[in-house]
């Protein structure tokens, strides 16, 4: 397969580097120049609004049944195309084919739940006081969305905005990472491909700053959705606030685990361990702090340790490897400074903690036991192969231990225990709580999170509500 030529949308018509600016993206596991990535101008954003404003009236106006037809036959392309679709994640990304594989399915099905629950947006008749009044309370597209998309989840993410987006009626710009550009382009060719008039869809790349302030700044745009990290989702908020415009923000994390006594450790440690290093851990949702009751500690520590060191790690074009390379150079040096900082303050390295001997960006699946509060590991979301180890005694000091930071994404509990896994879903503040799995996201549920993790939803009957707005007439 062929690296394919890069360009922004914008108003239906593909817009090459041309003589513009452009930004290279690295192949993380052979450290090759995939290609090259357009810069929008100032006229490019203002083009792009334009063509949101201009096309949403008419999309608005279509029918859910047609609108959703769309969806679906986007979807199915998506499926047919994905043995492409997923090697140009593998590229961009560097995680192996079959996660990729399984990233552009999930993908997929974003836009099939969207097709499907357009065709459901209810609004409701209240009762009138007196005779021959109709109230009625009637939702209605919020407007022209402007959204940004991270590059950890380069199909997933920019597919969950854009099908809650279409599905509602309202038209979007967006702006996926500059970093994994094609996979991006092509859900929006399968778009086009399936028949999505021009304008509705716009995709725009450059310098993040200057693209997020243009856009949020105008009054074409009515809502911004935005996945990503807390620091520049609190920038985001303030700039959608001055303009009162809904802001939807899926935010950083630094998921708890709680393995209580009554779990099979073994069987915690392989599934937290899997779900820990899929995407080499760079996973808003990706277990990390794992407290564990002492009575079980040892086993679960040693079983963790055990297969991390035997994870298959290497180009995600192989089909025998387990785990990729991080996706940047970023992240192998934040790797670096954590594992050092944690041993500095006392904890013990289990498994891997260095750099790999390969071409690329690689890192060893690490796990440290011991590891207190106190290093920079267990208070920053390191966002990489890194699992921190630490003993509780009760769950009491367990929940304690879960709750301490200002995030609450996800969390992980295991116990064959009614009871405890009760109090543990009621008192973790996270908004997911997995009891004895880690699947902590499907498009038919709702996703996000509590405190610093963010703002609404995204996902379920409740992600599409949020690109909704209701209004209520009263008819005499």
């Amino acid at each position: 397969m062929e690296y394919p030529e890069l360009n922004l949308l914008i108003d239906g018509r593909a817009v090459p580097v041309g003589n513009r600016p452009g930004l290279e993206v690295i192949d993380p596991a052979t450290l090759a120049v995939l290609g090259r990535v357009p810069v929008a101008a100032t006229e490019d954003i203002d083009e792009a609004l334009d063509a949101a404003r201009r096309s949403f009236p008419g999309w608005r106006d279509t029918p859910a049944l047609e609108r959703a037809a769309i969806l679906r036959r986007a979807a199915a392309l998506m499926r047919e195309r994905t043995p492409r679709l997923a090697w140009l994640i593998t590229r961009e990304l560097g995680k192996p084919l079959s996660e990729s594989e399984k990233e552009v399915a999930t993908a997929a099905e974003m836009f099939e739940w969207a097709a499907e629950e357009a065709r459901r947006t209810y609004g409701r008749l209240i009762p009138g006081r007196v005779g021959g009044i109709r109230q009625m309370a009637i939702p209605e597209p919020v407007g022209p969305v402007a959204a940004f998309s991270g590059w950890n989840a380069p199909a997933i993410t920019p597919s969950r905005k854009i099908a809650g987006a279409l599905a509602a009626g309202c038209s979007i710009v967006i702006k996926p990472s500059e970093e994994t550009p094609a996979i991006a382009l092509e859900i929006a060719r399968a778009l086009t491909d399936a028949g999505l008039p021009a304008g509705v869809l716009n995709m725009l790349f450059g310098d993040p700053g200057e693209i997020s302030r243009r856009l949020i700044a105008s009054p074409v745009t009515r809502m911004v959705t935005f996945t990503g990290s807390t620091s520049i989702g609190r920038d985001l908020a303030v700039m959608a606030a001055s303009g009162l415009k809904r802001a939807t923000l899926e935010l950083g994390g630094h998921a708890p685990v709680l393995v209580f006594d009554d779990a099979d450790p073994e069987a915690a440690a392989d599934a937290l361990l899997a779900a820990k290093l899929r995407n080499s851990g760079q996973i808003c949702t990706s277990p990390t702090r794992m407290y564990v009751q002492q009575g079980v500690y040892e086993r679960f520590v040693q079983r963790l340790a055990d297969r991390a060191r035997n994870w298959r790690v290497g180009n995600g074009l192989d089909a025998a490897v387990q785990m990729g390379p991080m996706a940047n150079p970023r992240r192998l040096a934040a790797m670096e400074s954590m594992v050092a900082d944690a041993v500095k303050h006392g904890a013990q390295l289990a498994a891997g903690g260095a750099r790999l001997d390969l071409p690329g960006w690689f890192w060893a699946p690490t796990v440290l036991r011991d590891a207190g509060p106190d290093c920079l590991a267990a208070n920053t979301e390191p966002f990489g192969p890194l699992a921190l180890v630490q003993p509780f005694r009760d769950a009491d000091e367990a929940l304690a231990m879960a709750n301490r930071l200002p995030f609450g994404l996800a969390s992980y509990v295991f116990t064959r225990d009614a009871a405890t896994a009760r109090i543990a879903s009621e008192r973790i503040e996270s908004g997911v709580v997995c009891i004895n799995h880690c699947q902590a996201s499907l498009p038919e549920t709702p996703f996000g999170g509590f405190k610093d993790s963010g703002l609404g939803k995204e996902g379920g009957v409740e992600g599409l509500q949020e690109f909704m707005q209701v209004k209520y007439v009263s008819q005499m």
